[in-house]
């Protein structure tokens, strides 16, 4: 072979080897791109899972707090306003008189309650004359601060429990009379407040009862079934 042959042999060979260096070049950065676009594809998904824990707090934000005290209607919350107002008042009086006394509300049936708690019965009176009269004027203060009338109960002493359970007993009396004469029945004259009272428990015994007369003498009368 001649040596311009051989050389032209040479350098198609030379060619042959730079093309699959080339190639293998080409391939090569092909290879190194890949992980770049897992990298890519794991950003993403680190993005995603921002996200969802960005979600997830928003819903645990969403979620009642535990323990938080349960809301109140606006009726409940009305009536803690009137307990509220009726014990400063009673407070302030209880400063002024110079007596000892913790003082409790609480709601019942429809009406805010405030207790007064002493062992002085100064503040009661006579058949709970003054006590009647301090409810009139906490009453007033309520009113006075809110614009509306109230239906406020104030118990001086347990004087009113005291008060309950009597009239209960003397209902109880009155409905074993009237069961077994099968009569009506006529109490001693009481005040609206112990009437209701009366007429709840005979009531509940299953009878009739009604009022009669003008106050401050109005009673209740217990009634026989029929």
């Amino acid at each position: 072979m001649s040596e311009d042959v051989q050389t032209a042999s040479q350098v198609d060979a030379d060619v042959e080897v730079t093309e699959v260096e080339a190639a293998e070049a080409a391939s090569s950065d092909a290879e190194v791109e890949v992980p770049h676009a897992e990298g890519t594809e794991a950003e993403a998904t680190d993005g995603e899972r921002s996200e969802q824990a960005a979600e997830a707090a928003e819903g645990d934000e969403e979620e009642p707090a535990e323990g938080s005290a349960p809301r109140v209607s606006k009726r409940e919350e009305s009536l803690n306003n009137e307990g509220e107002i009726a014990a400063d008042y009673l407070e302030e009086l209880l400063d002024i008189a110079d007596l000892d006394g913790d003082i409790d509300t609480f709601n019942e049936s429809g009406r805010a309650h405030v207790s007064v708690i002493t062992d002085s019965e100064v503040l009661v009176g006579k058949d709970g004359e003054v006590l009647d009269a301090l409810q009139e004027l906490a009453r007033l203060a309520v009113m006075t601060e809110t614009g509306h009338r109230s239906r406020l109960m104030l118990d001086i002493a347990g004087y009113r429990d005291k008060q309950r359970r009597s009239l209960q007993d003397l209902a109880a009396d009155a409905i074993s009379e009237v069961e077994s004469t099968g009569e009506p029945v006529r109490l001693s004259p009481m005040n609206p407040y112990q009437r209701k009272i009366v007429h709840d428990a005979v009531a509940a015994a299953g009878l009739s009862s009604e009022s009669e007369g003008e106050e401050p003498r109005r009673r209740v009368v217990v009634l026989p079934k029929g």
